[in-house]
């Protein structure tokens, strides 16, 4: 089995769209200046994303400078779906994309891991039904399957995020386009562009199907890193929402959970920092 990278991207500002690289350092969170600024909801509270402000996704940030140890957070400027931009350092960046989103919002840097609070996950209101809340989160029809949550690292129960960063569960999400295909053969009406899914690694295998899953508990040499592949990736109601030209698409899970559960692509850990580039190819251990 080969896997080879073709592209490799980045998301400076969590759920907003990013950019390509051809090279990227890896560490053990993920690749360097990816999430290193998220949303926080003003009114209610916590972090926020795509999943709660579908606005967002229309929105896209690169970074000013390559984040260092002493600022992992570097300045970024943030494009809005309708081409004007702001900067994270312009002071009414908090107005302005709270004006675009229609709610109060705030654009916050990484905290570090130790600053608890931060990251805390805000309790649901009294009667919320937590079935309802999860198959709304996730796109799923009272006929569909959830996803297993107790995969999920622990401490995503108590807080928004693992502390020290603003990914979903782990830092790193790699892709296939066998996967892609895959998905995209269920649903022909449906536009299964790769910006819905915002893979870190996409790679190229010679395998059909949902290949990169059998990797699961498994490490594996990409470049100059080791990674160690932890699980499939249960997809959530970002990948039916609409921006740019991408149409709004219940049917993007509806295939989904036909072709594969609701999952695309796996997340992995960093056992061994270093380079990655486009070309580079997945050496499994033994």
């Amino acid at each position: 089995m080969t896997a080879t990278v073709t592209d490799l991207f980045r998301y400076p500002v969590k759920s907003m769209g990013g950019h390509a690289l051809t090279a990227a350092n890896v560490g053990a969170q993920g690749i360097a200046g990816d999430r290193c600024w998220t949303l926080r909801d003003d009114e209610r509270g916590g972090i926020k994303g795509g999943k709660r402000f579908a606005a967002i996704m229309g929105m896209s940030a690169t970074l000013d400078t390559e984040p260092t140890a002493d600022t992992p957070s570097p300045a970024a400027t943030i494009r809005l779906a309708d081409g004007t931009s702001t900067h994270t350092e312009d002071p009414e960046v908090n107005a302005i994309l709270s004006a675009a989103i229609g709610h109060p919002v705030s654009i916050w840097p990484l905290f570090p891991a130790d600053q608890l609070e931060h990251y805390l996950r805000q309790p649901q209101a009294p009667d919320t039904d937590p079935e309802k809340a999860l198959r709304e989160v996730f796109a799923r029809t009272p006929q569909e399957p959830l996803p297993d949550l107790s995969a999920f690292p622990p401490e995503l129960f108590t807080y928004e995020s693992p502390p020290g960063t603003y990914f979903d569960a782990f830092p790193l999400l790699v892709m296939s386009k066998s996967s892609l295909a895959a998905v995209e053969a269920s649903r022909a009406n449906s536009n299964f562009d790769v910006r819905r899914f915002r893979p870190n690694l996409l790679v190229d295998t010679p395998t059909t199907g949902f290949v990169e899953e059998s990797w699961a508990g498994q490490s594996g040499r990409l470049g100059g890193a080791v990674l160690k592949f932890e699980m499939a990736c249960p997809r959530c109601i970002m990948t039916t929402h609409g921006f740019a030209d991408l149409p709004a698409d219940t049917d993007i899970m509806r295939g989904l959970v036909e072709a594969n559960n609701g999952n695309l692509g796996i997340y992995a850990r960093v056992l061994e920092p270093g380079l990655i580039r486009a070309g580079d190819t997945l050496t499994l251990d033994a």
